[in-house]
This record gives C-alpha cells, structure tokens and sequence, in this order.
C-alpha cells in the first residue's frame, strides 16, 4: 500500500489544481462583439471571449470596460482550456439555446468603442480599440465582428455569429496579404510607458511630457510604433523613421511635439505597435500640480521630483508604501525606484557600496594613525 505524507498530499493537490488560476492570462482574448445586436433586438448585444492556452483561467477579479464607460463588467467564473466565455446582454434569452457565462448590463455604441479587458491586478490583457468606427459586422444583416489576427477582424459569414463556436473562415486574399505582412514580424517586449507629466509648473502646452523606457539590453527601432490618449480631444503620435531607443534607455516626448493633451483630471495613455497590439497602458486620475505619475514595478505612485530621462525618483511615499514598494521585483532594469535625488541622469548605480565603505575605514583609521604620530612626534620635550 501506497502511503503518502501530508506534504507529498498537498504538493498532489497543488498540482492538480494549479491549472485553474490565470495561468496564460495573456491568451484570454476578445473573439466576438455582437454591436448590433438581434435580428429579434438591436439591445441583445453579446461579447465573446477566448482562451487560447492549454489551462482554464479564472476571470475573478477581472473587468472589461469601455473608454467612455458605457460598459464595465465585473467577471468571474472560470474560461476552460482553448474554450469560450460568453457575455449576454440583460438576459439569458439573447442568444438562445446557449447559455450565458455572464449576464451583463450596459450597452455598446453602434458608432465604435475603445474595449479594454484587464486581469484582476488591473493589467491590460487585450482590447479591441475601434472609439472612430467598428472595422467589421453589418447592422442591418446581424453579422458579427470576429477575430482573425491580432488586430484584424472580419465580418461573420452568418447573421448572428458564432457565439461559443469557432469563428467563420472567409478570410480573402487581400487581407490574407495584410495579415502576413502586420503579424509577420516579431516585436520586442520590455517598450514601456515609464513616467508622464499632465499638470506640469508652466504651459501645459509646451512642459507636459510622456516618457518611454527600453528595459532591453539591446537597441530597438520604434518607426511606426504609436502613443494615443482616451479623454478630450484624442490624438495619436506616430514615432517617425528612424526613431530609435537605446539599451536602457528613455525617451521623452513633450506635447509640441506628439500634440497629445495629457487631461489634468484624468487620461488613459496607450503605447500601441505597428500591428495594432497594444503593449502597454497607464490611466490616471486627477493630477497634483507640477507630480508627475511614475511606474515602480507593477504599480504607478505620483512624485513630486519629475525625472525625464532618467531613473525616477518616488519621494514623498509612506513608510509601509516604501517597504511594500521594496518587495516589487520589478523595480531593478531602470524602473521607478525609491532614492534619495542623484546628480548623474544616466548611468549605471554603484553595485559594490561594502567596497566603499571598506576604503572609506580603511582611509579613516590610516588617517587617524598618522595624526597620533605626528602629534607624539612634535610634543614638546621637559
């Protein structure tokens, strides 16, 4: 007979539920967008969800939620391994013979939304961001918008989609070619929005700045990559040809330049790549005059002490935010770290602080020594 310790139990009960927390999270996508609802209703709108990881993924604790904030859904539940998760609009009867994962409430506009769908620690896993006009499904037929790529969609081969089923296949030659060229190439992770000024001490329409920061050891050429606000006026920069970022290294984009108005009571920022995907974001709220909103880690804390171009500098925190911040593993690479205000914008900090404080005693006590015997030399005689 087989006789297991307590701790081998638990280690088997470990594994054996392990696939059930969000594992693979980046592979939960937004599939399908019914924006136009029923033929029976234009209200029965439905959104689906994928997931395209080889684990079930709890959405507890996850959002998805509107720009505008016509919608915000709190989810739960559980996607299952390569299967969907299907959001209905008021009742179980919008799509029917098929049960709903989730009911909701709220609605879509028919003139296009900006959709964001983020984990339970506030992270932007996908979005499908179309505010200007939805790029496929048909209002009058029903069809749907289904996904085909990253940032490509096309309009469903039937009236009223696929909900919980594989999305058709009518992809044409043309946007085959498109497909291939957008997905084709490979983009670096580790391009991050790193600290932003909205409400700078000066015009804001020449001192507020947004800072990018490349946490590679290697260079990367950003041409064509883009940065687009959600609130106001929105705008879009366009990094131009030739644009690079150093190992590192940090660029800094000031309004004159990217005509992006960062709204003192709040903006959400997207650092978006040339095939659409967005690869980072960052919304805040009101902003205190003259701070400007820095990363550290997995979080964002305003500061008092702006550092474009270099290392920021968190100087106004609690004492149990400093201590829970110092636990981020993710502060290290050229994030928002805790400091006392250096001199050298750029650089690398000194790594070896016992070796100079060794120099520094050793210097101190060899000091100390001479003085003694210059003053036992030079002390005066009977």
């Amino acid at each position: 007979m087989l006789i297991l310790s307590r701790g081998a139990i638990f280690l088997l009960f470990s594994f054996l539920f392990l696939p059930t927390v969000a594992i693979g999270s980046s592979n939960i996508i937004i599939n399908e967008i019914a924006w136009m609802g029923t033929e029976k209703s234009s209200s029965d709108e439905w959104i689906e969800l994928f997931n395209n990881s080889d684990f079930s993924v709890s959405l507890d604790g996850w959002t998805l939620k509107t720009a505008t904030g016509t919608l915000e859904i709190s989810l739960k539940g559980i996607v299952p391994a390569k299967g969907f998760y299907l959001l209905e609009r008021s009742n179980d009867d919008t799509v029917p013979g098929i049960n709903a994962d989730l009911i909701y409430t709220g609605a879509l506009k028919n003139t296009g939304e900006s959709i964001g769908l983020y984990d339970n620690l506030a992270n932007l896993i996908d979005s499908a961001v179309y505010s200007e006009g939805w790029p496929a499904g048909d209002n009058q037929t029903k069809q749907t918008m289904e996904r085909i790529g990253l940032s490509l969609w096309q309009t469903s081969q039937n009236s009223e989609g696929t909900p919980k089923a594989e999305n058709s296949i009518i992809i044409k030659t043309e946007e085959k070619e498109e497909k291939t060229n957008k997905e084709g190439k490979i983009y670096p992770l580790g391009i991050i929005i790193n600290e932003v000024l909205p409400s700078p001490e000066g015009p804001d329409s020449e001192k507020e700045w947004i800072e990018i920061f490349n946490q590679n050891n290697f260079e990367v050429d950003l041409p064509d990559w883009q940065i687009s606000d959600a609130s106001g006026t929105i705008k879009t920069y366009t990094f131009p040809i030739g644009t690079k970022i150093n190992p590192q290294g940090f660029i800094v984009l000031y309004r004159p330049t990217t005509k992006i108005t960062l709204n003192n009571e709040g903006d959400v920022l997207k650092l978006i790549q040339p095939d659409g995907k967005i690869i980072d974001s960052v919304n805040y709220e009101k902003a205190p005059m003259g701070s400007s909103y820095n990363r550290i880690g997995s979080k964002w804390l305003w500061s008092i002490v702006p550092t474009p171009g270099s290392i920021n500098q968190i100087s106004s925190l609690k004492k149990d935010e400093k201590e829970e911040v110092k636990k981020d593993d993710a502060q290290d690479k050229g994030l928002a770290q805790i400091s006392e205000p250096i001199k050298e914008i750029k650089g690398e900090q000194n790594t070896k602080p016992f070796l100079n404080y060794f120099l520094a005693l050793t210097i101190s006590l060899f000091s100390g020594i001479v003085i003694l015997l210059l003053k036992k030399k030079l002390k005066p005689t009977d």
